[in-house]
């Protein structure tokens, strides 16, 4: 199955909403650790999913979330 990068940003004043969105929203991806920098003032979120495509990629995030996110295609690389 592919895999996918998800890269979210959103405003400081949006951070909480950016959180609290997933509560309503039945995701694989609740409860589950992400990477974020919104704790150092960048205000991002990143996962790594696997999914068919890109729509796929995107339909595992509340709306919010998702409007303001890009979905890039990944594969792991062994760096020499």
């Amino acid at each position: 199955m592919p895999r996918f990068l998800i890269h979210h940003r959103h405003e400081p004043h949006e951070c909480r909403v950016a959180f609290v969105a997933f509560r309503g929203h039945d995701s694989t991806l609740r409860h589950k650790a992400a990477l974020a920098s919104c704790a150092f003032g960048d205000h991002a979120i990143w996962w790594t999913v696997d999914a068919a495509d890109e729509q796929e990629a995107l339909a595992l995030l509340p709306f919010f979330v998702a409007e303001r996110s890009t979905v890039t295609r990944v594969i792991s690389v062994v760096i020499p």
